[in-house]
């Protein structure tokens, strides 16, 4: 990406005026002639001032263009950059670039396209060389880290990157005042909590992954995505009523934002494990019912708008300022994917660098202010659009969420047929629905006569108490 440069002739416009770390900026730029060994000055300065999206194309040129002897200090203002801005913005950059910097987030940003292509060694080895102990990108490092073992099923290397993950964030959250940080800390600390228990869950260790996801508090941003791994837990430990009770909490009204119709597949699942027939059809009834012709209105509507990521910028920004789009489903998706932490982060840095614009307005030397405002309305527009690609790629996923659970529930459709058939299940009117001799519980966990209403000021873990029916 070429930065837009100014004549020598420029200088006379100098101002002084400006504050020191502008001043000092331009002077770089004006005698670089051109060159790109001036750029880490130039960013060093701009970061005194706070122009974190402002200095980016300068770093992103200095990647892309430079040859010969790389200047160290582009590493630590690189770190500095992303640390503010995020790493969405030099993700988009090609790896080749990303290698001639030795900059621990860049390696940690390297990391991660490596865990999507499933080069999970050469995640391992990348993080364990080039990120200190001490280095902000290193809790987020240690996610990435121990989410490597586990896949790997090296379940033991895996409990203690967590581990260490929970330790190394938990000093972050104390150390940083800023909210944002502190927000970003506190999830990835708790995937790392979740993260435990999903190991567990993987090598077969039910009962153990059963307790810890019970150290999740339910007040982390993630612990409604949580409650579907729990049931799933559950239904593994044949634990059919608890597996329900999970269920059953998304039902509460602050919770009606969670999108997962897998919910669903797995409600019918353990209805029929129970041999309740009727109540499995009544499942897959209500299903189709909800999603199916509001899905194919929603599959046209991704059609229509394609890769346009400013409509898509738009539509959540919109929906932040209460305006509601298309149907119900829809809606949902959107709702879903506009409180998801990671556009959260998005979003917020957005608009931190907005603010940046008044700054470049305000400047006296006019002609800097100029190439100022070119660079940095180049990185909020990628910013924009970075999350626009992010709000898309989460609906599309959503949709085929849609299509697939679709598809599961006719399969168990045509199972509730022929095990009626086979079976002659009749149900009776009478039939007694509950027994507080079918729960199970933990030392973590008590019972509470739940009577249909969810609490005001939490939500609890509830049970149902449902008997088998199966002959």
């Amino acid at each position: 990406m070429k930065i837009k440069t100014v004549t020598l002739i420029l200088v006379l416009l100098f101002s002084l005026q400006s504050k020191a770390g502008v001043d000092s900026a331009w002077k770089s730029l004006i005698n670089s002639k051109g060159s790109v060994d001036s750029y880490p000055s130039i960013v060093e300065n701009l970061l005194k001032e706070g122009l974190y999206f402002t200095s980016l194309p300068y770093i992103k040129e200095y990647l892309t263009v430079h040859k010969g002897k790389y200047n160290k200090k582009m590493d630590y203002l690189i770190d500095e950059v992303a640390t503010y801005v995020g790493v969405k913005q030099f993700e988009v950059l090609p790896s080749r670039f990303l290698e001639k910097s030795r900059s621990p987030m860049i390696k940690y940003i390297l990391a991660k396209k490596l865990f999507r292509v499933g080069k999970y060694n050469k995640v391992l080895n990348m993080l364990n060389a080039s990120i200190p102990a001490n280095h902000p990108a290193k809790p987020y490092a240690l996610l990435l880290e121990g989410s490597s073992f586990s896949i790997q099923k090296k379940y033991k290397s895996a409990i203690s990157s967590f581990k260490e993950c929970i330790k190394q964030s938990e000093a972050g959250i104390n150390k940083h005042n800023d909210k944002n940080r502190k927000r970003q800390l506190s999830i990835n600390r708790d995937y790392c909590v979740v993260g435990i228990s999903r190991t567990q869950f993987a090598d077969g260790k039910y009962e153990e992954a059963n307790l810890s996801y019970l150290d999740l508090k339910k007040g982390s941003h993630i612990w409604p995505e949580i409650l579907f791994e729990e049931a799933w837990n559950g239904f593994y430990l044949r634990d059919y009523n608890r597996t329900l009770g999970k269920l059953v909490t998304y039902k509460a009204p602050v919770l009606n934002y969670v999108f997962n119709p897998e919910v669903e597949i797995l409600r019918a699942l353990t209805f029929m494990e129970l041999c309740l027939w009727e109540d499995t059809k009544k499942v897959v009834d209500v299903f189709y019912k909800k999603y199916q012709k509001n899905h194919r209105q929603v599959v046209k509507f991704l059609k229509k708008h394609r890769k346009d990521y400013k409509y898509f910028y738009l539509m959540a920004k919109s929906y932040k300022n209460g305006k509601k789009p298309g149907n119900n489903l829809l809606k949902n998706m959107v709702d879903f994917a506009t409180k998801d932490p990671a556009f959260l982060e998005l979003y917020d840095n957005f608009h931190n660098g907005r603010k940046e614009l008044e700054f470049v307005r305000k400047m006296k030397n006019k002609s800097f202010a100029r190439i100022l405002n070119i660079n940095l309305k180049e990185s909020l527009l990628l910013h924009r659009n970075l999350i626009g690609a992010y709000v898309r790629k989460s609906l599309h996923m959503m949709a085929r969420m849609v299509n697939k659970t679709m598809q599961d529930m006719s399969y168990i459709k045509l199972e509730v047929i022929r095990y009626k058939k086979r079976q002659l299940y009749q149900l009776a009117n009478n039939r007694s629905r509950g027994d507080i001799r079918n729960l199970q519980r933990t030392d973590k966990q008590y019972f509470w006569d739940f009577n249909g209403e969810f609490w005001a000021d939490e939500l609890g873990d509830y049970v149902f108490s449902l008997k088998s029916e199966c002959k």
